[in-house]
């Protein structure tokens, strides 16, 4: 069995994350780091490999030559190997434009299942893996907080506020999963050094069957504008030495409708 993992390279969120002058993200700003919530995808398909005889995991990610960092960090985990799309036209691609570029890919890696993160750290959509099961014509299970595989059927229930649903789908199929599946392992000293032999090819847009335009100029959507958000400001101090103290505190509590 195969299983690819979509792995995303993000700006760390304890950074100084920002925009370009193009409205695209500035990902030389801050450090990055593979998407947390992608981490739990990559946890489920180790989980399935554990479980099961000859499960080889890929990692595929899209993204600059940094976005390596992704696959090393899923091959430190215990991924088996891993796939990097680099290239330079795919800056500025929009969902529409990343399912379809992911969905050339996966087509070419012919994997029995997919597994991904419920959104990215960054964009925050979580649109993607229902757009690369249109794209393939594959039967899509998203926002999974378990996963099970039993044969050729993959399961997730799906915890909501009112209920829990249980979904399946038969394979191939397209699953994404969120952080309620269980915390992802962290890369023991073992797994770190066997990471340095994995192979990780690297793929050009050349080098897939793709018959869609992709690129900032051609996204269908764009940033207009951004603004900074607002430096945090100091709060407000009352040195109770009159004995107004238990006064000021009354008042932001009732201003701020906190009584």
């Amino acid at each position: 069995m195969k299983i690819v993992t979509l792995v995303k390279y993000v700006p760390d969120a304890t950074g100084d994350r920002g925009f370009a002058e193009d409205g695209t993200v500035d990902r030389e700003a801050t450090d990055g780091l593979l998407s947390e919530l992608d981490e739990y995808a990559v946890e489920q398909a180790l989980q399935i490999a554990d479980d099961g005889e000859d499960v080889e995991v890929v990692a595929l990610t899209l993204g600059p030559d940094d976005a390596d960092d992704a696959i090393k960090r899923a091959l430190q985990m215990g991924a088996t190997s891993g796939v990097h799309i680099n290239d330079e036209a795919v800056h500025g691609s929009d969902a529409p434009a990343t399912s379809a570029i992911l969905a050339a890919a996966i087509r070419k890696l012919e994997p029995d299942l997919v597994v991904a993160g419920m959104a990215s750290t960054d964009g925050t959509m979580g649109v993607v893996p229902a757009m690369i099961s249109e794209r393939l014509g594959w039967p899509a299970a998203t926002f999974g907080g378990t996963l099970s595989l039993d044969g050729n059927t993959a399961t997730i229930r799906r915890d909501g506020d009112a209920a829990s649903q249980t979904v399946e789908v038969t394979l191939p199929a397209i699953v994404s999963v969120t952080d309620q599946s269980g915390e992802a392992r962290y890369p023991s000293m073992k797994g770190i050094l066997a990471a340095k032999k994995k192979p990780v090819e690297e793929w050009e847009l050349d080098d897939l069957d793709l018959d869609l335009e992709v690129g900032l100029e051609n996204a269908w959507t764009a940033v207009a504008s951004t603004n900074p958000k607002p430096a945090k400001e100091a709060g407000r101090q009352v040195v109770d030495e009159d004995g107004s103290g238990a006064a000021a505190l009354t008042e932001f509590l009732i201003n701020g409708k906190y009584l």
